[in-house]
């Protein structure tokens, strides 16, 4: 079982990237895939969760109406397109498996190495 999230780097505030999270070692399509950052300093938070169909997307409140999550099951891959862009979007963005969608940690039991978004203001 292997998740590997990219996409990370170097931006200006209100710019934009896109992170990826492929999925490896097992059927991606019947598990649910989250989003979660870590800041310096601060504790791991979800920030977005799409569940296995695709029927149902989670936001975090500081992120909705600017971040968009989809997934395409045929290539074992989810996306986390990030718009408009703040210095507070600063973290470690790692991606991780759960048979339920939703932002708490709980459940998640795959994890991807996490992948460095910083956003300059």
């Amino acid at each position: 079982v292997q998740l590997q999230a990219s996409g990370g780097g170097l931006v200006q505030a209100g710019g934009s990237l896109r992170l990826s999270c492929a999925a490896s070692g097992f059927t991606s399509d019947y598990y649910a895939i989250g989003w979660f950052r870590q800041a310096p300093g601060k504790e791991r938070e979800g920030v977005s969760c799409i569940s296995s169909s695709a029927g149902n997307t989670y936001y975090t409140d500081s992120v909705k109406g600017r971040f968009i999550i989809s997934r395409d099951n045929a290539k074992n891959t989810v996306y986390l397109q990030m718009n408009n862009l703040k210095p507070e979007d600063t973290a470690v963005y790692y991606c991780a498996r759960s048979k339920g969608c939703h932002l708490s940690m709980a459940d998640f039991d795959a994890w991807g190495q996490g992948t460095l978004v910083t956003v300059s203001s």
